[in-house]
Order: structure tokens, then C-alpha cells, then sequence
């Protein structure tokens, strides 16, 4: 049995993350958090964002407004049903690993992650294995999400790729006993985010998406088979 490769959505499949911290960046700025969407991204990234902006207006001192959250989804919600594209080359290379098992494991609201992968063509590819951090106890960096991943399709730990964009993505898979790739390809990937995920402990980085079949095929993992006697 091949490895798991268990996908992050948001910076790996979808190129959203500049999209979706910008609408942030608007937002905070009405209460005093003067961060740009770089900013936010850099401390945020692959983070939910409920917890995102407890942790916000806790340093603002405040509660949440009420209603501010549902008024960032309505935003976000248009500006990907407009603008949101995939990833250059995911398409073609998720229809290169054909057959493989896959799955995406995203921090996105379920509603959320269904729409982006919808609308960028990309849900046939892993549906019904579409994973949502709301449906497990802690999100990333926790190891919830991508345990709960691979026990949904039959998987061993030991018998996953994971791929992630963001360090806390990487730490989680980590943490729990998966071989990551870091992905430095999106729109907002810089020098820095490739040296964070090395340093988070991705086995490799890549920046295009091409590359990945190669890469993931190159691991020594811990991509033991599930049906391996030695598991």
C-alpha cells in the first residue's frame, strides 16, 4: 500500500493565504491591531482563526466582537467565490498521483474548505477524504487533525506525507509521527518561509508543486505499509 499524502488546503492546494489574512489586516485594523497581512501571516499561518483572533484581542485587551468573525466569513466567502485560484501545476499533479491515497486536512470551516476545493476544481481528487480541524479537539500544531486523517482512510501514522505551508502545520505533523514536505510555492512563500519550514522539521521544502510526486517518492519515511508485519 502506498503512503497516505495528506494535503494541506489553504497555501498548498488554494492560493488564498494573501487573500484571507488581507481581509484580516482590514478588519483588526478597526481596533487597534496595525499589522499587514504579511504580519499576520508570518504569526498565523496555518492557524485557526478563531484562535487567531482570541489570541489578538487578548493582547488588544478585549473580547471579540460580536459578529466579527461571521462578518470576516461573509467577506472571505465572496472574495474566493471571485478571485480564489489553485496552486500552479496542482491539477496536473494531483492527476499524476492518481491512485495514490490522498486527503486533505485543512484548518478551513468545513463549509469553507468544501467551497475552496469546489471552486477551484480540486474536490474530485480527495473527496469524500476532506477533513476539517473543527471536527477534532485541538487544531494545528496540534496532531489532531492529521491522526484523525489518516484513521478516517486506514492509515498508520508511520505511513504518511504530509504536506504543509505553514511551520505550525509542519510541527503538527510532526508531533504526530508523519514525514512532512514543506511547500514554499504560494503567492506568499518567501526565503524565510522556506527556511521556518526546514527549521519547523520538514524533511524536505520544494517551491512547485511539479515537484512533489518526485519528492514524496524520494522519503525514506517512516512510510512503513500498513500491512508491512514490521508496523
Amino acid at each position: 500500500m502506498s503512503p497516505l499524502i495528506i494535503f494541506d488546503c489553504d497555501g498548498v492546494l488554494v492560493d488564498s493565504e494573501l487573500l484571507e489574512h488581507g481581509v484580516d489586516a482590514q478588519l483588526l485594523g478597526r481596533f487597534g491591531c496595525h499589522a499587514d497581512a504579511h504580519a499576520l501571516m508570518h504569526r498565523f499561518v496555518g492557524i485557526a482563526r478563531t484562535d487567531m483572533y482570541d489570541v489578538v484581542f487578548a493582547e488588544l485587551g478585549r473580547e471579540v466582537p460580536a459578529g466579527l468573525l461571521e462578518e470576516r466569513e461573509q467577506l472571505v466567502w465572496r472574495l474566493c467565490r471571485q478571485d480564489l485560484r489553485a496552486i500552479p501545476d496542482v491539477a496536473a499533479t494531483l492527476e499524476s498521483l492518481r491512485g495514490r491515497p490522498k486527503c486533505v486536512a485543512s484548518s478551513s470551516l468545513p463549509d469553507k474548505l468544501a467551497m475552496k476545493l469546489e471552486a477551484t476544481g480540486l474536490a474530485p481528487h480527495f473527496a469524500p477524504h476532506i477533513f476539517s480541524t473543527a471536527r477534532v479537539e485541538r487544531g494545528k500544531p496540534a496532531p489532531d487533525i492529521y491522526l484523525h486523517a489518516a484513521d478516517a482512510v486506514g492509515h498508520a501514522a508511520a505511513d504518511c506525507i504530509v504536506v504543509e505551508d505553514s511551520p505550525h502545520g509542519v510541527a503538527g505533523a510532526r508531533a504526530a509521527g508523519m514525514v512532512a514536505i514543506g511547500f514554499a510555492g504560494g503567492s506568499h512563500a518567501t526565503a524565510a518561509l522556506s527556511r521556518a519550514l526546514s527549521d519547523a522539521g520538514a524533511a524536505l521544502v520544494i517551491d512547485r508543486m511539479a515537484d512533489l510526486p518526485a519528492a514524496s517518492a524520494s522519503l525514506p519515511s517512516g512510510t512503513r505499509s500498513v500491512d508491512d508485519p514490521r508496523a
